[in-house]
């Protein structure tokens, strides 16, 4: 076993286990902060599951909302909680979820003014999704997606400082302890060398939607054929776990309503995300009777549930509900950078009016009608996005894009118990909750801010406040010992 230098100029280093965003936004703080930083990612490459991301990160509050008219935004708060449902109000274990959302909601501004000022990341299109009161999720006008454009700007940042170092294809094996503090940890390289590595560590190693066999038929074996956004591989909780921390909301999995079903690979477990901002931005989805059937902009729980109401098929094992997504050209034209990706991995085409099926035509122009006058909708639907398409024989000769789509697992709520310092938590004596001395997580590995469903817009924005909080946090307890 070889033991590699510890960091610049022989210091121990903050230990950064993952380098999605959370780890990423942990190393940039610890770094500012004035520690070294080694990144371990068990990936070939950097960005885990952040770098898919592509709604955008929500900010409330933000100057880019004001440009949008919008003066004030004060219900980021509320919209959380009621989005994460009666899960909020659970105490078991003693986890202060009021703190873990105030935080992350209050630090939202912030958050998206440290992207776009400091990293110099566009994030100047605003869009409101699904069980969110105003727009307030935030991507870049340009083609790249918002996770991959925020994950690249961290990268190329902090590849740039000679104190940070990142190791890909480096899988750790275990946290090491002493007297009840995490000292480091043990892992082994690409080419199975094993080392020990000391420092404080930030865990950010992401969720376990991906642990078909593991965790997630532990916790919830109905999901059972349902296809997933997340490639396959085993979780890494357990590795928490064995050090004695306490888990949170394990049984609060999220389902997101819209995976692509591939024409070319129908029953494949795996699918390409069907991001919230089409429905945001405009977009309607169709059953197969070519009917609406639910208001596109509840939150995640509510449609993907009105869509599984639907009859389902299976095919090679695969359980999916095969359900139209369709945008008018002015929700095309707002999500542009999607579409032209989908319309690339074939997942969209482009069809005129007239050619789609009677059916379709009629919700279309009903659609079309209800926006145009801004009429009630009786499945609920208040705002329309870039909907233009007016109803009737103006609109047959009119391109629309449409999918198929399926609810896939998505995202996984519940985690490793922690609080609004980062700290990882365990169980004391009476069922109270205590650190545990250096060690701090951050990210979709972590449980409790979202209860039974998240916001779409959420996660990018959880891993960025929280890293940020961790980095600073573990950065420090180098300076007090």
């Amino acid at each position: 076993m070889t033991t590699p230098a510890a960091g610049a100029a022989g210091r121990k280093p903050v230990i950064v286990v993952g380098s999605g965003l959370a780890g990423l936004s942990a190393a940039h703080e610890a770094l500012r902060a004035g520690a070294a930083v080694r990144m371990l990612d068990r990936s070939p490459k950097p960005g885990g599951n952040s770098i898919k991301a592509s709604s955008g990160i929500n900010g409330a509050g933000t100057r880019f909302q004001s440009s949008l008219g919008i003066a004030k935004d004060d219900t980021f708060y509320s919209d959380t909680v009621r989005s994460a449902g009666a899960r909020f109000a659970e105490s078991n274990p003693p986890i202060d979820r009021k703190a873990l959302v105030d935080i992350l909601t209050t630090r939202s501004e912030g958050a998206v003014n440290w992207l776009a000022d400091e990293l110099n990341v566009d994030l100047s299109v605003v869009a409101q999704l699904g069980g969110h009161s105003v727009p307030r999720t935030h991507r870049g006008g340009g083609k790249l997606p918002p996770g991959a454009a925020i994950v690249s700007a961290l990268v190329d940042a902090l590849k740039a400082d000679p104190n940070f170092s990142l190791e890909n294809s480096a899988e750790v094996d275990e946290l090491l302890a002493s007297g009840g503090t995490v000292t480091g940890v043990r892992y082994h390289a690409a080419d199975g060398q094993a080392h020990e590595l000391e420092g404080p560590v930030v865990f950010a190693t992401g969720g376990f939607a991906g642990d078909a066999h593991g965790l997630l038929s532990k916790y919830r074996p109905d999901l059972a054929g349902i296809p997933s956004t997340n490639e396959a591989r085993p979780a890494s909780h357990g590795l928490l776990s064995a050090i004695g921390a306490s888990f949170v909301d394990m049984d609060s999995v999220q389902i997101h309503p819209t995976g692509f079903v591939d024409p070319k690979d129908p029953g494949s477990a795996y699918k390409f995300l069907a991001a919230e901002a089409l429905r945001g931005e405009g977009g309607i989805l169709l059953s197969s009777k070519g009917e609406r059937f639910v208001n596109e902009l509840q939150t995640r729980d509510v449609v993907s549930a009105a869509i599984m109401a639907l009859p389902h098929t299976t095919v090679a094992e695969t359980r999916q509900w095969e359900v139209t997504l369709l945008l008018d050209p002015g929700a095309c034209e707002a999500t542009a950078s999607h579409i032209g990706f989908y319309l690339w991995k074939g997942l969209v085409q482009k069809k005129k009016v007239r050619d789609l099926a009677p059916e379709v035509i009629a919700s279309v122009d009903k659609y079309a009608a209800l926006v145009i006058e801004h009429g009630a909708d009786a499945l609920g639907r208040k705002a329309f996005g870039h909907w233009k398409l007016p109803p009737g024989e103006a609109n047959r000769d009119e391109e629309v894009c449409v999918g198929t789509v399926t609810p896939v697992i998505h995202f996984t709520m519940g985690g490793v118990a922690f609080d609004s310092q980062a700290r990882v938590l365990r169980s004391k004596e009476g069922g109270s909750l205590a650190p545990i001395s250096g060690l701090w997580a951050a990210g979709e590995i972590t449980g409790g801010i979202h209860g039974a469903n998240r916001l779409g817009g959420s996660s990018l924005l959880e891993c960025a406040v929280f890293g940020r909080i961790a980095g600073v946090e573990a950065a420090k307890s180098l300076t007090n010992v």
